[in-house]
């Protein structure tokens, strides 16, 4: 492992945002005091014009943006997740949400991958949250070139969209040069006839990591990587189970609302099959190493291995 390259999805926003800076003249950046945090200091430092610090107030700078929408400028919000989604969901849902203005969240720090910071940084509800919004895009890139291309995707798409990006450095996937984003699109990293193992965020790699384990134990996985959790892939999603006739959903947030339960509702309405959502159970994280945690959690790789192995069982 010490050979792979790791880069954290919040460096990659705020790089994706100075690319973006230099192409655009009407991009504008706010900001709740995080601007080190978040990564947008690196647009703020190449554009100090066009960025905003609103001040420790997220619901404010989220009404400040969605001021500055119609007036066509292209507005990024960023925050930590749990302030982002959780303390501003009123603003967003009303100001931004209602009137279906061209505001771009971007969320980091999301998840029990914040690690150190505890529960109470470590939010588990936005993409429930979030997608709970009628028209919302709610997006959650595996890696660098991932969350680079979502931050493009979102500034070109017209209307409302939240990203989550993570603190923890974690593996690149994907080569720059032949990787196409779009959004609402599943990308399969590994195919299989078994199981789909379809990932979302940071946990993608630890999802393909489990394929090949399961490979090499005689089960055939595929593994789907979901970086847009709204709009779901839903051709995508019944394939997999058509193909597999087991489906499992990975991802780090609570099990209630987010992207196992966006499955569910297309499983179940169309063709059920045996399916487990690994996520976070009815339960808060805790501060501590995040590869820990997530052991803890159940989504570590020999934990994916042997929950995958259960569920193919059930296919009888």
């Amino acid at each position: 492992m010490a050979d792979v390259k790791k880069i954290a999805t919040r460096e990659s926003y705020g790089n994706a945002l100075k690319e973006l800076g230099a192409e655009h003249d009407d991009l504008i950046v706010f900001d709740a005091d995080l601007a080190g945090s978040t990564k947008t200091g690196v647009f703020k430092k190449a554009y100090p014009d066009r960025h905003f610090n609103c001040g420790i107030a997220e619901g404010n700078m989220m009404a400040v943006a969605a001021g500055a929408a119609p007036m066509g400028m292209g507005g990024f919000a960023p925050s930590f997740a749990m302030f982002a989604a959780g303390r501003a969901f009123e603003q967003i849902r009303n100001s931004i949400g209602y009137p279906h203005l061209n505001v771009k969240i971007g969320a980091t720090h999301g998840g029990i991958s914040v690690g150190e910071d505890g529960a109470s940084h470590q939010c588990c509800e936005d993409f429930a949250l979030m997608r709970s919004i009628p028209g919302m895009v709610v997006m959650s890139p595996a890696d660098d070139v991932e969350a680079k291309a979502a931050v493009k995707a979102a500034y070109a798409h017209q209307g409302p969209v939240y990203l989550r990006f993570g603190r923890l450095a974690v593996p690149v996937l994907h080569e720059e040069e032949s990787f196409r984003f779009e959004i609402g699109k599943g990308e399969v990293l590994m195919d299989g006839s078994d199981v789909a193992i379809i990932a979302t965020g940071l946990l993608s790699y630890e999802a393909l990591e489990a394929g090949k384990a399961l490979k090499e134990a005689g089960v055939s996985a595929r593994i789907i990587n979901m970086a847009t959790i709204k709009p779901l892939d839903k051709e995508a999603v019944l394939k997999a189970v058509g193909e597999t006739g087991a489906i499992m959903i990975i991802e780090d947030h609570s099990i209630f609302g987010g992207m196992g339960s966006a499955v569910a509702e297309v499983v179940v309405g169309n063709c059920p099959v045996p399916m487990e959502i690994v996520g976070i159970q009815d339960r808060f994280g805790e501060s501590g190493d995040p590869e820990l945690i997530y052991k803890d959690h159940g989504m570590d790789v020999d934990s994916i291995v042997a929950k995958a192995k259960a569920l193919v069982a059930r296919k009888g």
